[in-house]
């Protein structure tokens, strides 16, 4: 068994900060727990690390009931987005500094050190001090001094937000395989759907203090539960209009229909939240899962080797995700492909039409 939490719930005076949860992370795995600012993933890590107790409830962790003992009698290495590095250190006793408390061999320290700092670019820099870091070598001392503990439970509260691009993505592919062999249980806390995918494993989606859905993360991001979920887990966000389902036929308005796939057949006539997410509504030809469409552009923006374009579709402001660099001209009218068989369609309730 790996983290558990049983009806736990966090209040500070009037306020709830996390309502009534029921979670149990994957055991010896890469945990992500994803959400906007103030969604509850900090309060989340702070109870799972000892650094708070829930206001009820009960956390496990291999076993054991742990609720309400202290970080300083659990076995966790923690790291916060604001780094926490002693100013007085090396940049190598600051990472060995877990070691020493352990009593560790001086030659174990040295190699564990050498590893880790070899990892995360600070092998030229392991006699500095702090103050003579950037910020983002100053984070990296930080994530160092808790990858080198090996401790069973890791925390990671946004731990590369502070660090430039090129090393944050060689970071996203390396944490997963660094901690693969440890058997560790890892939570990594974010705010970034595309860094959620890119890390894999399993995520939990969360808003305003209540965990939506947890799985394998691909599965979530395409099969979200509910049109909350779908909403966390999309960056740019996802496009929903209200459509109609009228026998074989779903109508957004007399003009944008397409045919009722063969699953949703059984699906009672009536309104429905449809959702697409913006990579699912392109420019190009006609594919044979697509529907042509056509909007105003409002906002055209260029981001990587991606167009970002924001369309007027039938009164709905859209988002259009596409491949390439495409040239818009702020209110002029586009044409573009959206993939029907890619469409989510979510009830009254919210919750996601079966498929």
């Amino acid at each position: 068994m790996g983290i558990k939490l049983n009806q736990v719930t966090k209040r500070v005076g009037a306020e709830t900060h996390i309502y009534e949860t029921d979670l149990t992370l994957e055991e010896g795995g890469f945990n992500v727990l994803l959400g906007t600012t103030l969604s509850g993933k900090t309060t989340l890590m702070r109870l799972m690390a000892g650094l708070e107790v829930p206001s009820s409830g009960e956390i496990w962790f291999e076993g054991s009931n742990v609720t309400g003992v202290p970080v300083q009698k659990r076995e966790v290495a923690m790291v916060y987005q604001a780094f926490i590095n002693y100013p007085s250190f090396s940049v190598f006793d600051n990472i060995a500094s877990p070691l020493r408390v352990a009593r560790r061999p001086d030659a174990e320290i040295r190699k564990r050190v050498g590893e880790i700092a070899e990892l995360l670019k600070l092998s030229p820099m392991l006699d500095r001090l702090p103050a003579e870091l950037s910020g983002g070598q100053q984070q990296r001392t930080a994530l160092a001094r808790a990858l080198v503990k090996n401790a069973p439970l890791v925390l990671l509260d946004e731990p590369l937000a502070n660090l430039d691009y090129k090393l944050r993505e060689e970071l996203r592919d390396d944490l997963p395989k660094l901690f693969s062999d440890t058997g560790a249980t890892v939570v990594y806390a974010t705010s970034e759907p595309q860094e959620a995918l890119m890390l894999g494993g399993h995520t939990a989606t969360l808003s305003e203090g209540r965990v939506t859905q947890y799985g394998r993360t691909a599965d979530i991001f395409r099969k979200p539960n509910t049109l909350v979920s779908a909403r966390v887990f999309s960056d740019p966000p996802i496009n929903t209009t209200v459509v109609h389902k009228k026998g074989e036929r779903f109508e957004l308005n007399e003009n944008i229909q397409w045919a009722v796939a063969e699953k949703y057949a059984g699906l009672a006539d009536g309104s429905y939240t449809l959702g697409i997410h913006p990579h699912h509504l392109t420019l190009g030809s006609v594919r044979e899962d697509s529907i042509a469409i056509s909007g105003l552009v409002q906002v055209a923006e260029i981001s990587g080797s991606e167009s970002i374009v924001h369309v007027d579709v039938a009164g709905n402001s859209w988002v259009s995700e596409t491949q390439g660099i495409h040239p818009f001209v702020v209110g002029e009218s586009t044409n573009l492909q959206m993939q029907v068989d890619r469409c989510l369609y979510f009830g009254e309730d919210g919750g996601l039409v079966a498929s």
